[in-house]
């Protein structure tokens, strides 16, 4: 799952941070592996959990297949939180991150080599699910490296950097790779564009080998230039601590005031989103006769890897300067508002099936823009408000694999109540789960005070 910056202490927060000029240029900088450190992250999980639901589109699944098996590659980003004591064990975090990241590559290019096999669907499925583990460990050892090896105002400085490195791995996977796949099928290999089946293998087998052969490099890169990490203050030195930590840290988490009214939003929050995640692309490629606007993956990647994400990044950051401005208590309830209401446009656009590029773009960019204004609302309830107390940053990993465990549940069923209903009855289902978001952000209660 995309990882926020870990919560600070207030006083490392007030502390002055570097000058990002010096620190970009200073020997041994972050600049050197923060960037790429981030962008694999996001390249390994946007790959598994995003990318692939085309894929299994484009090889002949229909939706409710290709929507539940691209689902299932969320659990173990949800559950990470549940071994990350153990990573904390043993060698090095810059270990962990150098062993997941050439072990993803591998079998990345072991996908490619599988879609030649007469059986390669039950194959690339179970390699997608051993993947997702080392992913989700990559991820631990990742944000252990950042938080363990910078001071709290680098932390601070680098927190921009690190975001918009994570972000652009979508911008490369759901929008590079998707584009490149339906060029590579009918420019190079020159299947018919409009059909789905076992054509797509020959493009899809080069994008795997091409994310294979990425992120070789980024860890070659990484083994020069990232730190090892420092070991934690409360880090387990057996397998018996590292149990009661963990089951500490549920404890006590449960013994917070209100806690299942904040469990509920964590869960609920981005319900819609969760429906809406996997069938948005769907609904762009599949043909019009189906209900669907017929954009080719060429399109689609345009589509969502350029104007989706740049939204995306806009909505984000203006989000976070009127929480900054206003406060988050006095917004929340509009910044639910931001989120889920902008979701009628997929309802608009399923009812009148636009040709035009420029009002699919709109639609898709106006979705995009208030899910990234109004997100910002949701990270920094969990940090301000779940996550505080002796757990800071465990807790805070609860509430985002709440929040996973959400898109999981949500994303496994979307595909089969799509073809149910089909896509405008759909789309008016997901307007209907915006209401117990809205619910539950107007009683989501405030204890802390910031």
């Amino acid at each position: 799952m995309p990882t926020a910056p870990s919560p600070l202490p207030a006083a490392a927060e007030a502390q002055q941070p570097p000058s990002l000029l010096r620190a970009m240029f200073a020997r041994g900088t972050p600049m050197l592996w923060v960037p790429s450190g981030y962008f694999t992250m996001a390249l390994t999980y946007m790959m598994l959990t995003s990318v692939t639901s085309i894929m299994f589109k484009n090889l002949g699944m229909d939706n409710g297949q290709a929507a539940q098996y691209a689902s299932y590659l969320i659990l173990a980003y949800t559950i990470k939180p549940l071994f990350a004591p153990f990573v904390e064990m043993y060698r090095t975090k810059k270990f962990f991150v150098l062993c997941s990241q050439l072990i993803i590559a591998v079998g990345f290019a072991a996908v490619a080599l599988a879609m030649s096999l007469p059986d390669y669907m039950v194959i690339m499925v179970f390699l997608f699910g051993v993947l997702s583990l080392i992913g989700a460990t990559q991820d631990i050892a990742s944000d252990g490296v950042y938080v363990t090896s910078l001071d709290a105002p680098t932390q601070s400085l680098f927190c921009g950097i690190q975001s918009l490195s994570w972000n652009i791995g979508p911008i490369v996977a759901s929008g590079g790779m998707v584009y490149l796949s339906g060029w590579l099928h009918t420019h190079y290999f020159h299947h018919a564009a409009g059909s789905f089946g076992a054509d797509w293998i020959d493009a899809w087998r080069l994008i795997f080998f091409l994310v294979a052969a990425i992120i070789i490099v980024a860890a070659l890169w990484h083994a020069r230039v990232m730190p090892d990490g420092a070991r934690a203050e409360n880090a387990p030195t057996s397998v018996a601590q590292a149990a009661f930590l963990l089951q500490d840290s549920f404890v006590t988490f449960f013994q917070k005031r209100d806690v299942w009214l904040m469990i509920g939003f964590a869960f609920l929050f981005r319900l819609s989103i969760g429906l809406l995640e996997k069938i948005g692309p769907f609904f762009m490629v599949d043909p019009v006769a189906q209900g669907g606007l017929g954009l080719s993956n060429e399109m689609l990647g345009l589509i969502y890897g350029t104007y989706g994400l740049i939204a995306v990044l806009v909505g984000s950051l203006l989000g976070g300067m009127f929480v900054a401005k206003r406060g988050l208590q006095s917004t929340l309830f509009l910044l639910c508002c931001a989120v889920n209401i902008p979701n009628v446009t997929f309802l608009l656009m399923s009812i009148w099936q636009p040709q035009d590029l420029m009002v699919i773009c709109a639609g898709v960019a106006i979705e995009k823009f208030f899910f990234g204004f109004g997100s910002v609302g949701f990270m920094i309830y969990l940090m301000q408000q779940l996550a505080p107390g002796k757990y800071t940053t465990t807790h805070y990993a609860f509430g985002t694999g709440l929040m996973g465990l959400c898109m999981m549940v949500t994303g496994v069923v979307s595909g089969h109540l799509q073809q149910m209903l089909g896509y405008v009855h759909y789309f008016w289902l997901v307007m209907a789960a915006t209401i117990p978001s809205f619910l539950i952000t107007w009683y989501a209660p405030f204890h802390q005070k910031h």
